[in-house]
């Protein structure tokens, strides 16, 4: 169902007030919007940013993908035409970021909600389908896991093949592909994947109300011996990977799997297939949102942001229709929606509750 055009015209109007914190002199000097972060979001913003670009008279933004850390970090460097004016991130921003752009004079941050993105494990369309649950998955990346023998303790991880930890998975190698410590995919995917399986240890489970930090290095801590490979941010290499190695599985977004599903498939994970379906449902596992994030005080002084904001989140871009679902992003029920739209139009700063 579409959002009712009352509310998507109220976007497309939005009138953004005050540049405040960006001097004067540097609101003439860029005349195109400047954008980082996530490469989960960097193929759905490039088709918004091509559509603006072909659609208003103002240049096609610049777009690099650098990582949602790396891009946090960008951002959160000042204020003015030096720094970047929005981040994509497939996480979203942590209180020692606030506090990172806190410090360098980026006091309101607009937060963007645009859809919800699956993290597939994927491997080559000539080999077999893993069926994969996230205990196994801890079970082959995690740097300690239980003893095999079943006592309650840990040891370096033994396993060299899938084949070690349930003799129903194939005899292959344990070669997994994935994203470096500065992405959000890979914050996303040990913390729904990995600590998901962790804690279907109990006495691991257990470990969290006593010791967090301990809990979280168990369940997080991926092994660093070989079985695990950091394929940087670009997750087309990954891609492309994966089929030059028919063993080798692979972490990634959704889209990514949906725009390759002539070479690549998606893994089983807890007898769910990542689909577009069953992410929206929420019945498959390992989902998460994806966000961007706009400096308030960039709006009126970079040509085009408010634009821009409201090409991203209109009807024929973010909704259920939109083009953007077309690449593969799970769209927003429309109550999210309509409070993305509300925050967007009133430039509301977020607001982060510490843990």
């Amino acid at each position: 169902m579409s959002i009712n055009m009352k509310a998507a015209a109220c976007v497309a109007a939005v009138v953004i007030g005050g540049a405040a914190g960006l001097p004067a002199q540097a609101q003439s000097a860029r005349d195109y919007i400047s954008i980082v972060g996530s490469s989960t979001v960097y193929p759905f913003a490039t088709v918004v940013a091509e559509n603006f670009g072909r659609s208003t008279r103002f240049k096609t933004p610049k777009i690099e993908s650098t990582g949602s850390g790396g891009g946090l970090k960008l951002f959160c460097s000042g204020v003015g035409v030096g720094n970047p004016d929005i981040t994509n991130s497939s996480r979203r921003i942590k209180q020692s970021e606030v506090d990172l752009c806190a410090a360098n004079g980026v006091a309101d941050i607009v937060e963007v909600k645009i859809g919800y993105d699956g993290i597939v494990l994927a491997n080559s369309v000539s080999s077999a389908v893993y069926r994969l649950t996230r205990a196994q998955i801890f079970l082959a990346l995690a740097r300690e896991v239980p003893d095999p023998d079943g006592s309650e303790r840990l040891v370096p991880n033994p396993y060299q093949k899938w084949s070690d930890i349930d003799p129903t998975l194939p005899a292959d190698v344990i070669e997994v592909l994935g994203p470096p410590p500065t992405s959000g995919t890979r914050d996303a995917f040990v913390e729904l994947a990995m600590e998901g399986g962790c804690k279907t240890f109990g006495w691991i489970g257990a470990i969290k109300g006593q010791d967090k930090n301990r809990f979280k290095s168990i369940c997080h801590t991926i092994r660093e011996d070989g079985r695990f490979i950091e394929a940087g941010e670009n997750d087309n290499l990954i891609v492309q990977k994966l089929r030059a190695n028919p063993q080798a599985l692979g972490i990634f977004g959704f889209s990514f799997l949906d725009q390759n599903e002539d070479t690549v498939q998606g893994s089983f994970v807890d007898g769910q297939a990542p689909t577009f379906d069953a992410i929206a449902a929420g019945a498959y596992p390992v989902s998460r949102p994806l966000y961007f994030y706009v400096k308030k005080a960039h709006v009126e002084a970079i040509p085009g942001v408010r634009e821009y904001l409201a090409e991203f989140t209109s009807d024929k871009a973010m909704g259920e229709d939109g083009y953007l679902a077309d690449k593969g992003l799970i769209p927003l029920p429309n109550d999210e929606r309509l409070a993305v739209i509300r925050a967007v139009t009133g430039l509301e700063p977020m607001t982060l509750t510490r843990n």
